[in-house]
């Protein structure tokens, strides 16, 4: 295997995860390209990068979310590694799979392991065939994405229930609803920030567990083979499904 040096590397992001980012590459002696929408252009993350390249609208879907600018961007600038932070592309295996037909490192999983475990109706699918022993919560993850079977199923599973956004992440395309009188405008209104955050608008729902304790355990590997377990966090501090504390 031939092992690319890494000399500059495109932030696919915005805010504290871009300034970490780039933080850190200057730590490592490797040059950092920004990119920004429209009212990014004055950022933290903007000034602090080598480079910075405006790639349209402040609307995420026309700038942060369209993967063939950001892969554009990578060529013009020949970065040779995209990292993608946290939501927008991280998880997007079609983005991936086209850094990876362009020579680009994308610092992340393969487009196989997006595919199979970055989205969420899809981890549960593969847990469901491939581990049927793991207890799962009672829930609905189908194809079908109509508002009346999320809403007759969320009646089936019974209330509480958790709508969740299939492609998420950082609490966004969350409902909690408790009754029958606003599920569907949930619904509706999950599947729109769902669609503006990730370009996907499918949801699930599961029972929601409301004493629950968040617990995250962290699994490393490169492309090696070497694989290490960060131990376990205790993520349950949160405000609006997304995490505070972690310890």
């Amino acid at each position: 295997m031939v092992q690319t040096i890494i000399q500059k590397i495109l932030v696919a992001n915005r805010g504290e995860i871009a300034c970490r980012v780039i933080k850190t590459c200057k730590l490592l002696g490797i040059q950092t390209v920004a990119v920004y929408s429209e009212v990014d252009a004055n950022a933290p993350h903007v000034r602090m990068a080598d480079e910075a390249v405006s790639i349209g609208p402040a609307v995420a879907s026309q700038s942060y979310l369209d993967l063939e600018k950001i892969v554009k961007v990578c060529l013009i600038t020949k970065a040779d590694a995209v990292h993608p932070g946290y939501g927008f592309l991280s998880e997007n295996a079609q983005f991936a799979q086209i850094c990876a037909e362009n020579n680009i490192i994308f610092i992340g999983p393969r487009p196989e392991s997006i595919l199979a475990i970055g989205d969420k109706i899809s981890s549960k699918v593969l847990l469901v065939t491939r581990a049927p022993q793991v207890p799962l919560l009672p829930g609905y993850n189908g194809d079908d994405q109509s508002v009346d079977t999320l809403a007759n199923e969320s009646l089936k599973i019974g209330f509480p229930v958790l709508l969740k956004a299939s492609a998420g992440g950082g609490g966004k395309g969350m409902r909690i609803v408790k009754s029958t009188n606003q599920l569907n405008e949930e619904i509706l209104s999950a599947q729109g920030e769902s669609q503006r955050s990730f370009s996907d608008s499918r949801l699930l729902v599961e029972k929601y567990i409301e004493t629950a304790r968040h617990i995250e355990i962290q699994i490393f590997g490169d492309m090696h083979g070497d694989v290490v377990a960060i131990f376990e966090r205790e993520c349950s501090v949160q405000r609006r499904h997304q995490k505070i504390v972690e310890i």
